[in-house]
């Protein structure tokens, strides 16, 4: 007999189930045949189930947060108009365009290296074959490949913060001085497409089933759009210390304090509170801050002189993401003009 969360998970399945098998015979298959594109009718498949899953989750999280946000905000705004792009980015990312993109570009390469680890006697590190009887639970298993990818997470998280080109990509997500149930998506194309192949990578080596996978997806996502929500939602002492608050994460996002620690001329390229779902990593690593007042959320260099540099990060989503192409090529440029300089200097 099934138990409660194996049965909404089973009933859950079904349902998306039948709806991605009418979506794509009605709607996807047909524009398929007609461009003659049947040949890849299994990726289009596998991309309905994105799509729709996306969509459920988009309808969640909007019908939960969005009154929190309205009867309970953190910050009064005179307009939402910055927050209006990141509903763009929430759609792209949400509804799979780019883990598509991903699919069709680097699954044929996936499967390759897969198969040359096979025929050298390296097989895929199944965690879920642990302890057979145990992890192979759905729900264990689960939680196990959460943890491992959550932690996975934290270091690349913290590596977008301390290498500085990349931190450049990043910092379209972190300019975003509006935080909302939409912020957590609001990245830079490249940085996604580097990121969704990081841990499409990692899935697949330690063995994580592609239902698993969406589900890992879905319930990281509903999360982290929790977290940036403009809310006063409090998880208490305990609560904050197991799962990544919007408190906690709102002081990632603090000017002086997320991205970087100390005084405007001494600042490290640092910060805190880097969990993704999980705040034990920062407390086991000394990066977690929770007693910190909240504080102004944005990018250092964005404001104004004194304070900042009054750089331009851009309003709308083009302007943002050409803005960050650009602050990340200069910032390759003077690291490899800096090394050609010392190279020529004599001995």
């Amino acid at each position: 007999m099934l138990n409660p969360l194996d049965w909404i998970s089973h009933a859950t399945s079904l349902l998306i189930g039948e709806a991605q098998t009418w979506v794509f015979v009605t709607l996807v298959q047909p524009v398929l045949y007609h461009f003659h594109l049947m040949v890849d009718d299994d990726f289009a498949y596998d991309g309905v189930l994105w799509f729709l899953a996306g969509l459920l989750q988009i309808g969640v999280v909007y019908a939960v947060l969005r009154p929190l946000e309205a009867l309970r905000p953190l910050e009064i705004w005179p307009n939402r108009r910055a927050v209006r792009v990141d509903v763009l980015y929430t759609f792209i990312n949400r509804l799979g365009l780019i883990n598509l993109v991903l699919f069709f570009t680097l699954q044929p390469a996936f499967d390759s290296l897969q198969e040359w680890f096979r025929l050298r006697g390296v097989d895929n590190l199944n965690l879920d074959a642990l302890w057979p009887g145990i992890t192979d639970r759905p729900l264990i298993s689960f939680l196990i490949y959460l943890i491992v990818l959550d932690f996975a997470g934290y270091w690349y998280h913290r590596a977008q913060h301390q290498i500085q080109w990349w931190w450049e990509l990043h910092a379209v997500h972190h300019s975003q001085r509006q935080l909302s149930l939409w912020s957590d998506d609001r990245n830079h194309v490249l940085d996604d497409v580097l990121m969704a192949a990081f841990f499409a990578a990692l899935a697949l080596i330690i063995g994580v089933p592609p239902s698993q996978f969406v589900a890992l997806s879905l319930v990281s996502g509903a999360l982290q759009s929790l977290q940036h929500a403009n809310t006063r939602l409090s998880f208490g002492w305990l609560g904050e210390r197991l799962l990544v608050s919007p408190r906690f994460h709102r002081l990632h996002h603090a000017v002086g304090y997320g991205h970087e620690l100390g005084h405007q001329n001494n600042a490290r390229l640092y910060g805190c509170n880097f969990g993704v779902l999980l705040p034990w990593w920062d407390v086991l690593f000394r990066s977690a801050d929770f007693t910190t007042p909240l504080q102004p959320t944005g990018v250092r260099a964005q404001l104004a002189a004194p304070d900042g540099q009054g750089i331009d990060y851009g309003e709308g989503f083009w302007a943002q993401q050409w803005l960050g192409l650009r602050r990340m090529g200069q910032r390759l440029f003077a690291r490899v003009a800096t090394t050609d300089l010392a190279d020529r200097q004599p001995g």
